[in-house]
């Protein structure tokens, strides 16, 4: 079996038109349809205190930026973070868990009158 089985008429070659190619103007600024950010955050404790390392990412209005930053801070501050983090995903939980709670048998209000 040949590998081209369709065989094309063959066709002189034609000249390509002078200003053929439309040039397109660059699109609005501001527009979101290509922009991404990325962001990342890195928080240690040794030796009673606490390292923070952070980078962002972004792309906008077709610039890449990138920043980054290093620091040290007190060990108190690690355990504060760490409480405050986990409070807000424990009320973030229950804030996903409670739009559930329509579907559970007895949650809707019953009628205190007499059946």
């Amino acid at each position: 079996m040949p590998r081209h089985p369709a065989k094309l008429p063959r066709r002189p070659v034609r000249e390509a038109q002078r200003n053929a190619v439309a040039v397109v103007a660059p699109g609005e600024r501001n527009s979101g349809f290509s922009s991404f950010r990325y962001s990342y955050t890195e928080i240690t404790a040794s030796g009673g205190k606490a390292h923070l390392r952070t980078k962002n990412t972004r792309f906008e209005d077709g610039r890449l930026t990138s920043e980054s930053f290093e620091g040290v801070l007190e060990g108190g501050a690690h355990d504060h973070l760490i409480q405050q983090t986990q409070q807000y995903i424990a009320d973030q939980t229950a804030q996903f868990l409670r739009s559930f709670s329509w579907f559970l048998p007895g949650s809707s209000k019953r009628s205190s009158g007499g059946d």
